[in-house]
């Protein structure tokens, strides 16, 4: 299967196409049986390692996948920044709807330490489905912001090359992805039977989800058919705790990760605003999905401080109090805290990290405003790898539709 180029860094406005350098050089071993679920505050069976305040609790079961990033500070300000990057392109996008210059947006705030550490858990060979709110997956896959807002603004010929980046363009039908990453993941078992191609494993697939999709059937049905087959799939659930303005505690009486027991996956929860927890569980994930170790369920419990999308209006549904709450467990406030208690973070080094930001931020609306409108008729040509003659009929039709609106003056349009 096609895979990511060799290049594994990009300069931080450069095109789509290569991916972010993200943290997949971990050689550790892997822990036998299932993935221990039990974090350091000891809540609710949580992986936890750094608390809200930024204080590093040690865990020899989960620090063993941190050798490489926990003692390196480069590492340590590249998830820092990641997630400082696409919350400022996130917030710009939202402002750019707010001003007319997207029909709509899915934020993603308050969600970027489940994503950025999930994301660099990722080996370069392998290949994500997401939802819509991805952003910052995609940002480290390599994928550009002009071409996550795109389709936003409603360009026909929008998304990006999946194979460019190993991920595949946003699902808006809520879990539908799901049947989609493991089919892909049963398609690696099956390439894996006539040449592995690695000493550590095949290739494994993530799909990310939120809590709302997991009262969807083909969800479920994801789950029974990638149990059955031992697919190298790593499915990874951020609870933000609301399906637009249905509370989690409505959607299921139990924990989510609960329900991995029933269809036979292996299921963790992770505190989804730690980064180093998330980076963690899921390269133990990935690692047991590769190594033959079959399916994981990952429940990133996590909140949506925003709205749904920009048409929502979540002060309808939830009070003050509770969005203050999560405020307070900022992911980006604490692993800013313990870089700074470790003098990683300086005054510097955070202005740097916030100008990086600033300037993604402005080129996005820069080139949002450059984006020229692809010829109506090109929308025929990527829908099928060959012309065919119904296609073809089509096409004329629609041709002779546009050419009904064709002033009389040659070249006009009205």
């Amino acid at each position: 299967m096609p895979g990511i180029t060799d290049s594994t860094t990009r300069d931080d406005l450069s095109p789509a196409g290569t991916a972010r350098e993200n943290l997949t050089t971990h050689e550790a071993g892997a822990p036998d049986g299932r993935l221990a679920d039990e974090g350091a505050d000891g809540g609710a069976g949580t992986v936890r390692l750094l608390d809200p305040d930024g204080v590093r609790h040690p865990s020899p079961e989960h620090d063993r996948w941190l050798t490489d990033v926990d003692g390196d500070d480069r590492a340590l300000l590249r998830l820092l920044e990641d997630m400082v990057v696409v919350r400022r392109v996130d917030t710009e996008a939202t402002a750019l709807q707010r001003q007319g210059e997207l029909a709509l947006w899915p934020p993603l705030l308050g969600q970027e330490a489940a994503q950025i550490g999930s994301a660099h858990a990722l080996r370069r060979d392998d290949f994500v489905f997401s939802s819509y709110r991805e952003h910052g997956v995609a940002y480290v896959r390599g994928v550009t912001p002009l071409d996550l807002v795109r389709g936003w603004r409603g360009v026909v010929t929008a998304g990006w090359d999946p194979y460019a980046v190993n991920m595949a363009t946003p699902q808006i039908i809520v879990g539908g992805h799901a049947l989609h990453g493991v089919g892909y993941a049963m398609g690696v078992l099956a390439d894996a039977e006539h040449d592995t191609g690695r000493a550590d494993g095949t290739a494994a697939v993530v799909s990310y989800f939120g809590d709302g999709a997991m009262s969807q059937g083909a969800v479920n049905e994801a789950f029974v058919f990638a149990a059955t087959w031992s697919a190298p799939v790593v499915f990874f659930c951020q609870n933000n705790q609301w399906a637009i303005s249905e509370p989690v505690a409505l959607q299921s009486h139990v924990p989510l990760v609960a329900r991995a027991d029933g269809f036979g996956l292996t299921g963790v929860r992770v505190d989804g605003n730690d980064v180093l927890a998330v980076l963690a569980v899921t390269r133990a994930a990935l690692h047991r999905a590769r190594t033959g170790g079959g399916p994981t369920l990952v429940e990133a419990v996590t909140y949506r401080r925003g709205p749904h999308t920009t048409a929502d209006d979540p002060t309808r549904y939830r009070g003050t109090a509770e969005v203050e709450a999560w405020e307070r467990r900022d992911p980006i406030d604490r692993l800013s805290a313990y870089l700074r208690d470790r003098d990683v973070l300086t005054d510097a080094a955070d202005a740097h990290v916030r100008d990086v930001a600033d300037r993604m931020a402005a080129a996005l609306r820069t080139d949002l405003a450059a984006i020229e409108t692809p010829p109506p008729l090109s929308i025929f040509e990527h829908v099928y790898a060959e012309p065919n003659p119904a296609l073809a009929a089509e096409r004329d039709g629609y041709a002779q539709y546009l050419a009904g609106f064709a002033d009389d003056v040659a070249g006009g349009a009205r």
